[in-house]
């Protein structure tokens, strides 16, 4: 790696590149708003730092040599990083950016399909999206605002309730017909697909759905685990077997008929997907229209079902 001491400034390395380009001394002052013997004068010494020539000096102007030739391929490329860099911190600056962080079931069921209606919402707002399957910390600074699932506790923070834990088995349409799916409990066999719980437990299981509903102990022979819910439900969607619907996100699966009902006892509980925000956080701008948003669309939501 180079010693950055032995870098040349930047002013020297524009006023090079300037000339370079123009392969003319005058030029590239009235490019850069100064005199042409303060281009020469900092071309010269550059030349003195390096111990080479960089400027043939001709007739008419000036050329490059194979080591200015070199230099000026790297200055520019340098120069043009920089000036990228530094226009997307610019234009950052003017734009506001909101940082969510969620759960990947949540991102890829629940918001990505409703992007373009929080664009609308908010036209001049930039999102970015944090996914974990893990639980998440609101106390990171980069986050500014949290949808997560659990019981409405976290600390330091204020959670507001979006969505509650409404749970229902779901599979594929053929999936269904082939097993012949009923309400009556009669499924030791049939192949379900596993979302791998974490410690502390934060979420229904299989086992919890049998024992709440009194049916035959499950024989797991055939089973499947994921420990993301996207592959989870695209088990599901492909025939692998039933998989728990968490029926805030499996909604416009099932409305499509992508994914059916494997049966039609469902499971709720006081868990659910919260809002969750600092207890500093100011509710202004463009975190106060994203509150307002994410509120009314979960009520649309709750009125459909």
């Amino acid at each position: 790696m180079a010693n950055l001491s032995d870098i040349p400034a930047l002013q020297t390395l524009q006023h090079f590149a300037a000339a370079a380009r123009h392969l003319n001394f005058t030029t590239a002052a009235e490019e850069l708003g100064t005199t042409q013997p303060a281009i020469s004068l900092r071309i010269t010494q550059l030349e003195k730092a390096l111990g080479v020539p960089l400027f043939k000096r001709q007739h008419r102007g000036v050329a490059l040599t194979h080591d200015g030739a070199r230099l000026y391929e790297a200055v520019r490329e340098g120069l043009g990083i920089i000036g990228n860099v530094t226009q997307e911190i610019l234009a950052r600056q003017k734009k506001p950016v909101l940082t969510v962080a969620t759960d990947f079931g949540f991102a890829a069921y629940w918001l990505m399909p409703r992007m373009q209606a929080l664009r609308e919402h908010i036209p001049d707002l930039d999102v970015r999206i944090m996914t974990s399957q893990q639980v998440i910390d609101i106390r990171d600074d980069v986050i500014d605002a949290a949808i997560a699932f659990g019981d409405g506790y976290w600390p330091g923070c204020v959670a507001e309730k979006l969505l509650p834990e409404q749970v229902q088995p779901v599979c594929s349409q053929r999936f269904k017909d082939q097993h012949g799916l009923s309400d009556d409990g009669d499924w030791q066999d049939v192949p379900l697909i596993h979302l791998e719980r974490p410690e502390p437990v934060r979420w229904i299981s299989w086992s919890d759905w049998f024992a709440q509903k009194h049916w035959p102990a499950h024989h797991s022979g055939h089973d499947v685990t994921f420990n993301n819910y996207p592959l989870v439900i695209q088990g599901a969607m492909t025939g692998q077997g039933v998989a728990l619907g968490w029926l805030p996100l499996v909604q416009d699966l099932l409305a499509t008929g992508q994914l059916v009902p494997a049966a039609t006892a469902t499971i709720e509980t006081q868990r659910g997907y919260f809002l969750v925000l600092r207890e500093s956080t100011r509710l202004t701008g463009h975190i106060k229209l994203f509150r307002q948003w994410i509120h009314a669309a979960c009520q649309t939501d709750l009125g459909i079902r």
